[in-house]
């Protein structure tokens, strides 16, 4: 059965990677896993946050790497919701919900947020509960560097080019695609390998029908889980 992953918490009821969008995915036993977006602050820390600039999702503006942590805290991401720290999430999932963490940097960005995150996950012992992911795929083979046991990911755009020297050189073992380029044939081969498949973003109940017709062990993440709910 498809298993169910929830786009930046339970984004379709509140606001996306926020506190309150995670805590209504940990009380849905049908959401498997949670996917969110992981940078740095100025100063080092580890944020819940998917775009590099603030203005979309808080009321402050610019880029993230500007402003430090308690700069950061103190604005509103919707709903008088503060972007959390991956530490805190990581204290709020633990034993409840797994995590695709996409590790979001481009040309150099957040130098070391490889290390930062695995350390974390390592000091909450949560190896087995969360998976990396990043489009950045040098990340990926840091990240495989600093840890043996962390499962990671790809995150492609389209249809993958020399996909088997990406996933050789990589070690990652799941592929997140955007629906529309999964076919049958593609997905077959794929998980006769023991690579798994990640669907996004899939929100519509007639996209969410059409993915799951392809394959049982596809995961779809969407915004929208309760349309997922009723072909469960």
């Amino acid at each position: 059965m498809n298993k169910c992953m929830a786009h930046r918490g339970w984004s379709s009821k509140a606001p996306e990677n926020t506190m309150a969008a995670f805590q209504l995915a940990f009380q849905e036993p049908r959401i498997d896993s949670i996917e969110m977006d992981v940078q740095l602050s100025n100063d080092g820390v580890p944020i819940i946050i998917h775009d590099f600039t603030l203005d979309r999702t808080t009321n402050g503006t610019g880029f993230v790497y500007q402003y430090s942590y308690q700069e950061l805290a103190r604005l509103d991401a919707g709903g008088g919701q503060k972007i959390p720290t991956l530490e805190e999430v990581l204290q709020a999932s633990r034993g409840k919900c797994k995590l695709n963490l996409e590790i979001k940097t481009a040309g150099g960005l957040h130098p070391g947020i490889e290390r930062k995150v695995v350390d974390l996950i390592k000091q909450y012992q949560m190896e087995g509960e969360v998976v990396l992911t990043s489009f950045d795929h040098p990340v990926i083979e840091k990240v495989k560097y600093l840890s043996t046991t962390i499962r990671t990911g790809l995150i492609m755009s389209g249809m993958p080019t020399m996909l088997n020297d990406q996933l050789s050189r990589t070690g990652a073992t799941i592929l997140s695609m955007e629906y529309p380029f999964i076919t049958k044939t593609f997905a077959d081969e794929m998980l006769s390998r023991g690579i798994e498949i990640v669907a996004w973003t899939v929100n519509t109940p007639e996209e969410i029908e059409k993915v799951m017709k392809i394959h049982p062990e596809i995961q779809i993440c969407t915004n929208y889980p309760d349309r997922m709910f009723p072909f469960m």
